[in-house]
């Protein structure tokens, strides 16, 4: 069953688990499980995806329930209407706050189903972020001798193909678990720590217009368990906390090795 954030007549919203696309893409031809399906199934209706998020990313995904919700929010996507907070733990440690202001290159979307060539060029692209915890960790990963870690929020303006791990990769602070623009060694010495072997990205806000009545509507999804898990094993809950973001009872998804996490 997908969690369901927000439920009316005209849309839902639920909290897409990572590991899960949106729907059939070229991109990941064998995959057999898809949101689109398993939400029409579970609430007996047509569901009209909005928007994407990546397969590997949690979080707030939204779908209008007829074709005037679905062409309203698609609106306002495109007209920059809609307002995304993202959660990121990140490598190394970022200014406090900043724009990420770096254009990218189009790349083939998720919601390019097995079609047309996306055309070459780059679109602007701007990200702010905002420094949220800090750690520095007994762990001799790179060539020096501790590692730098970050727990961020990130604000996406535009919408690009990976734009926030594209970003992030940019400065130099990718993101933990990202295995196209990150670090493998990091992202392995966080799966053996803490058990998570996964993007650690989540969609964890959004803001935008009713399609239908116009009015202001905010869905929030918590931090998954598996998230909320490395954030309490890094003493980042009152981070959370103290920035409104509520997570899930933590919990690790795998087996974590006895390593020492603190000096």
């Amino acid at each position: 069953m997908l969690p369901i954030l927000y439920q009316d007549d005209d849309l839902v919203a639920i909290h897409k688990p990572s590991d899960l696309l949106v729907h059939r893409s070229s991109l990941d031809a064998y995959e057999t499980r898809f949101a689109v399906q398993l939400l029409r199934d579970q609430i007996g209706q047509h569901v009209f995806p909005a928007h994407r998020l990546d397969k590997a990313t949690s979080g707030v995904l939204l779908f209008g329930l007829n074709t005037a919700a679905a062409r309203a929010l698609s609106m306002s996507f495109a007209a920059r209407e809609v307002h995304k907070q993202y959660i990121a733990i990140v490598r190394g440690w970022p200014l406090e706050q900043g724009l990420i202001d770096h254009p990218l290159e189009l790349r083939k979307d998720e919601a390019e189903v097995f079609g047309d060539e996306v055309p070459k060029g780059a679109q602007e692209s701007q990200t702010e972020f905002r420094r949220l915890a800090t750690i520095e960790l007994p762990w001799t990963v790179d060539k020096y001798p501790s590692s730098r870690y970050a727990l961020v929020a990130l604000n996406p303006i535009t919408g690009r193909r990976h734009q926030i791990r594209r970003h992030l990769k940019h400065l130099s602070h990718p993101i933990i678990g990202d295995t196209t623009y990150g670090k493998g060694r990091h992202n392995r010495a966080f799966a053996q720590a803490f058990g998570v072997d996964r993007l650690l990205l989540a969609c964890q806000k959004m803001s935008f217009p009713h399609p239908i009545s116009g009015q202001p509507l905010t869905v929030n999804a918590p931090l998954a368990a598996d998230m909320a898990w490395i954030a309490a094993q890094l003493n980042w809950l009152d981070a959370l906390q103290v920035n409104d973001i509520a997570y899930e009872t933590p919990k690790a998804s795998g087996t974590a090795r006895n390593r020492q996490i603190f000096v």
